[in-house]
């Protein structure tokens, strides 16, 4: 992976991040945290979806709404452990 991909990854990923917390209702995690979630949603989901047989197409639409489901998943349940 080059310094390109990277770049873009992250930034796709922290996208993703503020999309899901948008999306997500009382989240709590903050713009930023949102951001680091989606990242590490987007990183979780490239490497489970495919696997499970879900895929959209390539390109930067494809690669968002996988990030975004992957981080709506973080999300929940990083919120759902953090109230126990």
């Amino acid at each position: 992976m080059g310094i390109e991909s990277l770049v873009i990854f992250l930034i796709i990923g922290a996208l993703a991040g503020w999309i899901a917390g948008a999306l997500v209702r009382g989240s709590g995690f903050g713009i930023l945290g949102n951001m680091v979630l989606g990242i590490l949603g987007a990183f979780a989901a490239g490497l489970i979806l495919p696997q499970l047989g879900f895929t959209v197409g390539g390109g930067f639409l494809a690669a968002l709404i996988h990030a975004t489901l992957g981080a709506v998943i973080l999300l929940v349940l990083v919120r759902l452990v953090k109230r126990m």
